[in-house]
């Protein structure tokens, strides 16, 4: 239960809170947080540099300072160190492309009432928008927030004796490279969409595993998936199918594995009242403005999911992501 003392304060506040993430947004999008991640700079010199009008730049930078993520010095400004962390392009723990992605997002969170009151989508899926920019920034917040996770994560997950792994709408292929680079032994294959297919591959060649990593693409609801595995990763897909379609894929991979094969769901799950936590209740609004049917399920919905496809010893494992993201876990029939 939210212990929020709501009163006409703190509803304001929340109400107002899109003025704070829209300055933020700003600053990602124009690169000014890579720009004075090095030395400290005035707001001419910054105009200067990234061609805007001085005195919007100057109204933003101040902004930005009292949101703590730029320091102000005499006149001068130069970004915090989480700024320099998280906000600087040339930091390994970027995550301006999935603060880009929200961005995106933003027109249809103003329609949400639409949504509601049709029960459609008010947004285009990423995967088949126009939008290129749209579409990249997507890809790289989901590579940069999976690269972040994957190590902590791989380690929570025993793979030993496991030789095969199927990343089903695996993106990039973020975690099957982590879980190649923790298990020696591994190989695995990436199955997505065909406009994937570019990115993921560099990816997992900038890692050095073309050799152990493939692609193979195609949509995993209608295309049949070749192969036989021992293990199976289903990280973030279901929230975005209705349920009958949730039940048919969980069906159609387990298909695919191994008697005693290992398969993994890794989601958002909501309690059994389905009023909570905050993020996965809050998720689900996001997949009604984008997608058909797709929703935020409960811990116990997932594993029916996975008793209807004859999974067995499933299990919650310890690991929670910092989206209070969780991992259910079951072993297909031995036959």
């Amino acid at each position: 239960m939210n212990s929020t003392k709501w009163n006409p304060g703190t509803l304001l506040e929340l109400s107002g809170s899109y003025w704070q993430a829209f300055t933020l947004h700003t600053g990602v999008k124009l690169d000014i947080f890579s720009i004075l991640s090095q030395h400290a700079m005035c707001a001419e010199e910054v105009a200067r540099l990234i061609q805007t009008d001085l005195r919007g730049t100057a109204i933003l930078m101040n902004a930005l300072a009292a949101m703590g993520l730029l320091e102000k010095r005499k006149g001068d400004y130069i970004a915090t160190q989480p700024a320099i962390e998280f906000l600087s392009k040339a930091s390994p723990g970027y995550v301006g492309h999935m603060i880009m992605h929200h961005h995106h997002l933003a027109e249809s969170w103003s329609r949400m009432d639409d949504a509601v009151r049709t029960g459609r989508p008010v947004r285009k899926r990423v995967s088949a928008t126009p939008d290129d920019q749209w579409r990249q920034a997507f890809l790289m917040g989901m590579y940069n927030m999976a690269s972040l996770q994957a190590p902590g994560l791989v380690s929570a997950i025993n793979l030993k004796g496991r030789r095969r792994l199927i990343d089903l709408g695996g993106g990039p292929g973020t975690y099957a490279i982590h879980f190649c680079k923790q298990n020696p032994e591994l190989n695995a294959v990436v199955f997505d969409l065909p406009t994937t297919r570019p990115f993921a591959e560099k990816t997992i060649a900038q890692h050095g595993l073309s050799h152990r990593i493939q692609f193979s693409e195609g949509n995993f609801l209608e295309t049949k998936i070749s192969g036989r595995y021992d293990v199976a990763w289903l990280s973030h897909i279901l929230h975005a199918e209705g349920p009958e379609d949730c039940n048919a894929l969980i069906s159609k991979v387990v298909g695919n594995l191994e008697p005693g094969g290992l398969i993994l769901i890794h989601e958002f799950f909501l309690n059994e009242n389905m009023d909570g936590p905050l993020y996965p209740a809050l998720f689900a609004l996001n997949m009604l403005q984008g997608t058909d049917q797709g929703r935020s399920y409960s811990e116990i919905q997932v594993r029916d999911m996975l008793q209807n496809a004859g999974i067995t010893h499933i299990e919650r494992l310890s690991y929670e992501g910092p989206t209070e993201s969780g991992i259910l876990q079951g072993i297909s029939q031995v036959e």
